[in-house]
């Protein structure tokens, strides 16, 4: 019976319902034992059941973490699942950032404050459609160093930072007081490879670093051989058929249990330029109900997906004769909860399922009711300054430089020289990475997607020298695949123009860290087709969740109150970006908007509601 693995959650949702217990529970944690029986997990010696769901904290505005926790328990989940993310952690070697919405402590406290449990996953790749599979770029300084691998140069930069994680976390699990019964190590490894001497010094550096507590790994079921360390706890991800999940299980653990799906996708992400992926949840609601009637411990992903804000998405790419496919900023993943952590359909059918296995007269607490939502008036984005007009000082070299040899993570890299003009040729970039908006003398001429193959471009230079421009979007590095170790980004060759290598390049870093700098306060000309910054203001007397239309515009980044909200791009299939009422003031809000294609473009709408499902062809709108 399913009620005998809910003990341990309803005693720790009891302490977070009492506030004299919390007291309690603040001045000495109290410990728990979280181990392995032959065919349950075993919580203080009583068998447990995870049901778990995927939360990524950078993913959500810290003020709304407790409430995405509040939601998870009211579908009946008694656990949490979130991965750990080395490029938020340490930005630059050395430099450790775990404040304000990286502070996964304060993230791994707050569920226990909720009753929850939480399952960490800190392994240095995460994969997760997240900027090079959560990698730090500078590891892509050194041509030479070798990710996921035995190599000493990254066996020593992660080994520095999986220290730092522990400091942070070690000290929260549940065999110290916290509420951490399980942490992952590395994140399905059987996709990229089979070493099972540098799985082996995985679990040695955790152990190293102060995470003595339960360890496993997770791999799709189909490649638990190459991916599982002989000792650890196999979990699988993708299956749900319970025969099948504890056959493979028993298969490399001697015959035993517990069986956990670390991963199970009752949905999907989506990237630029392909329609949304929804899922109907008539297709899930079964396998659930089987797989939590056999006993089986599982973990959604995701439960709330939220938004990759920033340039913090990630892209996938298979090879030659593939496409590449840089992920949108809505990571709504058609999941339980959407974008702004409302119920859906899906989150009542899962409650509906999860509640039938309850122990007798246990009840989930009611739903929260959906967040308030608002349209705000047209904003007025009159202030504007061509990108070209105020540029930093350039770095200056013979051949064009990619960003990390720029030392540059994120944004764009403008890169400009001089041709003699007068003559028609071929401008061929041998490497883009990964968009380009080309200029000459300083109007847009061309765009160059490595979405769609396109590396060239037929000019007719005009009389005299030409000063010519190349703005560079790094779209997202690779977050999975075997190409992690190729993951520099901007010219990372050479440009030629009519069969000529172009040299004596200046290059002018915006990675767009911030916009608080940003000089926005004249007007352009009517005739100006480059980039362009524009601001606007709007004033509410009373802050609610809200969306920005971008429908209407080409191509770019928009900015909240000095948040940036993430990417847009008229190709779709997201055509708003969400804008959390945890970021809107009472009073005067200020929005700015980079935009590459339509400069001219002036107002921006707001919505109620999110557009995630729109995908324009030759400016034609195609709706899923």
């Amino acid at each position: 019976m399913i009620h005998k693995y809910l003990i341990g959650a309803a005693l720790l949702s009891s302490l977070a319902l009492n506030p004299a217990a919390q007291a309690q529970t603040k001045a000495k944690p109290a410990k728990h034992t979280f181990t392995l029986g032959d065919e349950n997990f075993l919580l203080d010696g009583k068998p447990f059941q995870m049901i778990s769901g995927e939360l990524h904290y950078p993913r959500i505005p810290r003020e709304a973490w407790r409430h995405r926790m509040k939601m998870a328990k009211a579908m009946g989940l008694n656990t949490i699942g979130t991965y750990v993310f080395w490029n938020l952690h340490e930005p630059e070697p050395g430099k450790y950032n775990f404040t304000g919405n990286n502070d996964i402590a304060a993230f791994v406290k707050i569920a226990q404050e909720e009753g929850m449990w939480v399952v960490l996953r800190p392994s240095p790749y995460v994969c997760a459609e997240w900027e090079f599979g959560g990698y730090p770029y500078w590891l892509q300084k050194d041509k030479s160093l070798v990710v996921r691998s035995k190599d000493p140069k990254y066996i020593a930069a992660y080994g520095r930072y999986l220290k730092e994680v522990a400091k942070q976390l070690a000290p929260l699990q549940v065999n110290h007081g916290g509420p951490v019964l399980m942490v992952q190590v590395e994140n399905e490894y059987g996709f990229y490879a089979s070493d099972k001497d540098y799985l082996a010094l995985n679990r040695k550096m955790f152990k190293e670093a102060g995470f003595d507590g339960l360890l496993y790994t997770c791999d799709p079921g189909e490649k638990v051989k190459e991916g599982h360390l002989p000792g650890l706890l196999p979990a699988v991800n993708g299956w749900d058929d319970p025969r099948k999940v504890k056959q493979l299980v028993r298969t490399y653990h001697g015959g035993k249990g517990p069986f956990y799906i670390a991963e199970w996708y009752p949905a999907w992400f989506d990237w630029w330029g392909t329609p949304h992926h929804t899922v109907p949840v008539s297709k899930y609601t079964p396998r659930l109900d089987s797989v939590l009637a056999a006993g089986i411990s599982i973990n959604m992903y995701m439960f709330h997906g939220g938004t990759t804000r920033g340039f913090m998405n990630g892209a996938n790419y298979k090879g030659e004769g593939t496409k590449f496919e840089p992920q949108i900023s809505s990571y709504d993943y058609d999941a339980p909860l959407d974008e702004a952590g409302n119920a859906t359909p899906k989150f009542m059918a899962f409650r509906g399922v999860i509640e039938k296995h309850l122990p007798k007269g246990a009840k989930l607490p009611p739903v929260p009711a959906a967040k308030p939502s608002m349209r705000i008036p047209a904003i007025n984005m009159n202030s504007a300054t061509s990108l070209l007009a105020d540029l930093p000082k350039p770095i200056v070299n013979a051949k064009p430089q990619s960003f990390e040899a720029l030392n540059q993570d994120y944004g764009f890299v403008l890169y400009r020289t001089e041709v003699v003009g007068g003559r028609k040729g071929t401008l061929s970039i041998k490497d883009l990475r990964d968009y380009g908006v080309v200029m000459v003398n300083g109007q847009r001429v061309a765009t160059l997607d490595r979405r769609l193959g396109q590396d060239q471009v037929e000019l007719t230079l005009p009389q005299g020298t030409v000063r010519l421009d190349i703005l560079v979007e790094n779209l997202g590095r690779l977050n999975f695949g075997p190409f992690l170790n190729q993951n520099r980004k901007g010219i990372t060759e050479r440009v030629t123009f009519a069969g000529t290598e172009l040299t004596n390049w200046q290059h002018f870093r915006l990675p767009f860290a911030s916009v608080a700098a940003a000089k926005v306060a004249s007007k352009i000309a009517p005739n100006d087709n480059g980039p362009v910054l524009r601001r606007g203001t709007f004033t509410i007397t009373k802050a609610a969740d809200t969306y920005f239309d971008l429908s209407q515009w080409g191509k770019g980044c928009v900015w909240l109150n000095g948040h940036n909200l993430g990417r847009y791009w008229e190709i779709g299939p997201q055509q708003t970006l969400y804008v959390p009422a945890e970021w809107l003031k009472k009073g005067v809000n200020e929005v700015v908007v980079l935009e590459l294609l339509k400069p001219q473009q002036d107002k921006l709408a707001g919505l109620e509601k999110p557009i995630l499902d729109v995908v324009k062809t030759d400016g034609e709108a195609r709706k899923n």
